[in-house]
């Protein structure tokens, strides 16, 4: 890990289905410190202006800070980042929990999303490789319900840090 990074970003198309990762470099997270600065420099610099907020050009991004994964006490955040829909400009808002963590663990820095899938999909990411997969059998669920059936396909191989 590069200073608290993995300089490994995951960029998910749900128009195509396509799946890269890209390497940006030591400098892009010496020039944009954290999961916030991370978020603000990947929309800013992909996103085209003028787009709607709620529409499948919008880039939604998932970002961890340097500290997540170094066991550092209270690194558990991540940021979630795009446009947003109430200002039209910049939004964001932050969450602990276990995806910043696993999200590390998986060797990854950031994931970022565009498009609009046609059916149902959900993302996994499992020895650092990321593939979107059918989630048909979990539409019309509540949160519960949909975190108790991703358990039992998904399955907690790896523990609590699994994604």
């Amino acid at each position: 890990m590069m200073g608290g990074n993995w300089n490994r970003i995951l960029f998910v198309d749900l128009d195509t289905g396509d799946i890269s990762v890209e390497e940006p470099g030591e400098q892009l997270y010496h020039d944009f410190l954290g999961g916030y600065g991370l978020g603000a420099r990947i929309i800013y610099s992909r996103q085209k202006p003028g787009v709607d907020p709620l529409g499948p050009d919008n880039v939604l991004g998932f970002t961890t800070g340097v500290l997540i994964g170094t066991g550092a006490v209270g690194a558990t955040r991540f940021t979630v980042c795009g446009k947003s829909p109430l200002t039209g400009t910049w939004g964001d808002a932050n969450s602990g929990g276990y995806l910043a963590a696993a999200l590390k663990k998986a060797g990854f820095d950031a994931v970022f999303f565009t498009g609009a899938s046609e059916e149902p999909v959900y993302l996994t990411i499992e020895d650092g490789e990321a593939a979107l997969r059918d989630a048909s059998h979990l539409w019309g669920r509540d949160t519960f319900e949909t975190e108790a059936a991703l358990k039992g396909c998904v399955g907690r191989r790896q523990g609590r840090g699994e994604t």
